[in-house]
């Protein structure tokens, strides 16, 4: 089954999670794909919509390989394995910290125009994607989340690969996929629309989510 577009992902996924109406759970979109799923599933929780920067800390000499990630809210998680066997100093990770810091600050500001982040302290966080290939940033923004104060965390992709959906159950307290497939190829081929989603309208959702005007987000991109 293929979705028509993100918006047509995002209310499939959100009838799988109507436990959690009115719970005081918070809907957390990982930019830039992920917001317009997270948008209808927030309209169906009627629950707060926000975006969960992440930024991964890649290896000076390997920059695709993460020896961690960081968030916002002065939140870094290192993995102290690839640290060690690849001898990361405390300089070089400090450096590497310092980067990614200022682009997910400039990112942050961009989507939300000045807003204040979403407070998930004491509160179930739903990390939202619309689609989870290798799994490493879904990992990483679970562990945001968590670090950030979220009591529990739930991870909801509308599409995984079954492997990564399967690794991803340790990260989190549970884990809602309408589909996965062991031969995955891409998250694209899933969708009949997926053109990239602009900043703008990351931006554009999280500022009529902000003024609760989340119900019906529009099938595509861009859509009033």
């Amino acid at each position: 089954m293929r979705f028509s577009s993100r918006a047509d992902a995002g209310r499939q996924l959100a009838a799988g999670l109507g436990f959690l109406r009115e719970s005081g759970a918070v809907v957390l979109g990982l930019p830039r794909g992920g917001v317009p799923v997270a948008f209808e599933v927030a309209a169906e929780l009627h629950a707060p919509l926000d975006v969960i920067v992440v930024r991964k800390l890649g290896l000076p000499v390997q920059p695709e390989l993460a020896m961690g990630a960081i968030g916002e809210g002065g939140v870094m998680i290192t993995n102290e394995v690839v640290v060690r066997r690849a001898w990361v100093t405390d300089e070089e990770l400090a450096a590497a910290e310092r980067r990614e810091r200022e682009e997910l600050q400039r990112q942050a500001l961009q989507f939300r125009a000045g807003r204040p982040r979403v407070d998930v302290t004491g509160r179930t966080a739903v990390v939202v994607d619309d689609g989870i290939a290798t799994g490493s940033t879904a990992r990483a923004a679970c562990e945001v989340a968590r670090a950030q104060g979220a009591t529990r965390v739930i991870l909801a992709a509308p599409v995984g690969a079954a492997a990564s959906v399967a690794a991803l159950r340790a990260s989190c307290d549970g884990v809602r996929c309408l589909q996965a497939p062991v031969w995955f190829s891409s998250v694209g081929e899933w969708y009949a629309d997926f053109r990239p989603v602009p900043d703008a309208e990351v931006a554009r959702l999280l500022e009529r989510a902000a003024r609760g005007g989340a119900a019906g987000g529009g099938d595509q991109a861009g859509e009033p």
